[in-house]
């Protein structure tokens, strides 16, 4: 028996068929799980993530979790106690749902935690590695590096088999956020000033090539207590990236060359200079690691994981 947390998020719905058509699961979530039922898919509802909360039904004859839910990483998001709402959802949630696993009998524990347990950007030829001293810059991943470093430590007390994986950016179908705002707006055939954005590089992973990654760590021998780095194994720049999802939305992209400099200054006089960070900064990750380990290969290519993404 698996039991998928934050089944009804953007990994977990996509994540609890593929398993259900192999493995008995029980899917976790908060809120209504839209898809249709499987045989060898239970639904449980109204599981909050919460140092409080009891996992105690969800967990009996199960063998190994997958715990997707958390509370996710919002842009621009202010006030000086998000720190707490993170770790207390995050961090104290994740260990509180980890301690009732080893209680109930888990063998493995599957943890989806993000690249920004790394950092937020990379140097040029200098990507990120699981090996290296994570630096979380911001309160998501200081959440999520508090998360793995107390699975790490229950995992030695208790025999736990923990394995964690850190995706960057997650694209497919049903995305949000920032990547569905571009896509929405290379469909319109907008022209973006985004054409001189073509010397940083940033590693992505399609949904389809996590979840793949995800169901290989349920029973490899090779992934118990290891720190796992994904992406599609092709690092695009900024404008490489709009360009090939304009053709897989089969709306070629219409790209302005703008100087980068200039569209600081403008991100900055309208509030968006994160955003425009985001847009013009490196972030690689290094997953030689993780194929060497697992033997595991990214099943799709971007062309093909963009194709999927679908017009929004």
């Amino acid at each position: 028996m698996i039991l998928v947390t934050g089944a009804a998020g953007f990994v977990g719905r996509a994540l609890t068929p593929r398993l259900a058509s192999r493995f008995q699961v029980r899917a976790a979530t908060h809120t209504a799980l839209c898809e249709r039922s499987h045989t060898n898919l239970t639904v449980i509802h109204g599981k909050a993530l919460s140092p409080e909360e009891d996992w105690a039904t969800a967990l009996d004859g199960v063998e190994v979790v997958i715990h997707c839910a958390a509370r996710v990483h919002v842009m621009r998001e202010s006030g000086g106690d998000a720190l707490v709402a993170y770790r207390r959802i995050n961090a104290q949630g994740t260990l509180n749902l980890a301690r009732q696993a080893v209680a109930a009998g888990a063998r493995r524990f599957i943890f989806l935690s993000s690249i920004k347990a790394n950092g937020e950007y990379t140097l040029p030829d200098q990507p990120f590695t699981a090996e290296q001293t994570p630096a979380p810059s911001d309160p998501y991943g200081v959440s999520k590096m508090d998360a793995e470093s107390g699975l790490r430590a229950l995992a030695l007390d208790s025999g736990l088999e923990v394995v964690i994986v850190r995706p960057p950016l997650v694209y497919g179908p049903g995305v949000k956020a920032n990547f569905l705002t571009l896509a929405r707006w290379l469909a319109r055939g907008w022209p973006l000033p985004l054409g001189a954005l073509t010397r940083n590089r940033r590693s992505l992973v399609a949904l389809d090539n996590l979840i793949d990654l995800l169901v290989t760590c349920i029973d490899h021998p090779a992934a118990a207590n290891r720190t796992f780095l994904v992406s599609d194994g092709e690092d695009l720049s900024t404008a490489d990236l709009l360009k090939r999802l304009g053709l897989a939305l089969g709306r070629p992209a219409r790209l302005i060359s703008v100087p980068v400099g200039w569209l600081d200054a403008a991100a900055g006089v309208l509030g968006r200079a994160d955003d425009m960070r985001r847009l013009c900064q490196s972030l690689q990750v290094d997953m030689r690691q993780t194929q060497t380990t697992l033997g595991w290969v990214p099943p799709l290519s971007v062309d093909e994981g963009l194709r999927r993404v679908g017009l929004p």
